[in-house]
């Protein structure tokens, strides 16, 4: 038996290490984050740091929303994640029975949209499917997590943990799949992972 025992999610702030590195990015290149950068630059060197911070995350929010849409990391991890970043990794994908598989995934190329008084937001949407080692479907559930996201600024260090339950599945090799549906941009991407139900 399949089911959903909990889903969470979060949303934390700033990029401030892609900032600094775009800031320092050599006079040669060019194109919009060329640009920001050598924007950015100007503005702290007038001793504006909040400009130069501003520019420079604007311009990496209009570049990630131009790169495919895409799971950076997915990993099952030992408990549930309390910020971006801050997860223990499990050190493996062996699970005993009765305890619950608790995925960890980042996202790239989120869209996010305008919806008034300076508010940007975006949603998307998880279904699962697990299938066995004959490929063969056995669980499924669409729309298995919904999440929201609502805010001043396009913050771009998205995570979300999922957490299934396997309740009496039996020992064996097993893939789980989960499709990430973005509802804004309407695109979707898909992560795997194998896991073991081992035998007490």
């Amino acid at each position: 038996m399949f089911t959903n025992r909990g889903i969470g999610g979060a949303l934390l702030g700033a990029t401030t290490a892609i900032a600094v590195s775009l800031a320092s990015a050599p006079a040669i290149l060019a194109g919009p984050l060329a640009d920001a950068a050598a924007q950015a630059e100007e503005k702290a060197a007038a001793g504006d740091a909040v400009g130069a911070h501003d520019i420079i995350i604007g311009a990496v929010a209009d570049f990630t929303m131009s790169l495919p849409f895409s799971v950076k990391k997915a990993i099952f991890v030992s408990q549930k994640p309390s910020a971006f970043g801050a997860y223990a990794e499990r050190p493996d994908s062996k699970f005993p029975p009765g305890e619950p598989l608790v995925t960890y995934i980042e996202l790239i190329g989120l869209t996010w949209k305008a919806i008034g008084d300076g508010k940007q937001q975006s949603n998307f949407s998880v279904d699962f499917e697990i299938a066995d080692s004959k490929g063969e479907v056995l669980a499924s559930q669409k729309g298995f997590g919904n999440f929201t996201f609502t805010g001043l600024v396009r913050n771009q260090e998205i995570f979300t943990n999922l957490t299934l339950d396997v309740t009496g599945a039996a020992p064996g090799d097993y893939l789980l799949r989960y499709t990430i549906n973005d509802k804004v941009g309407g695109h979707f991407t898909t992560t795997e992972q194998p896991f073991t139900v081992v035998a007490q």
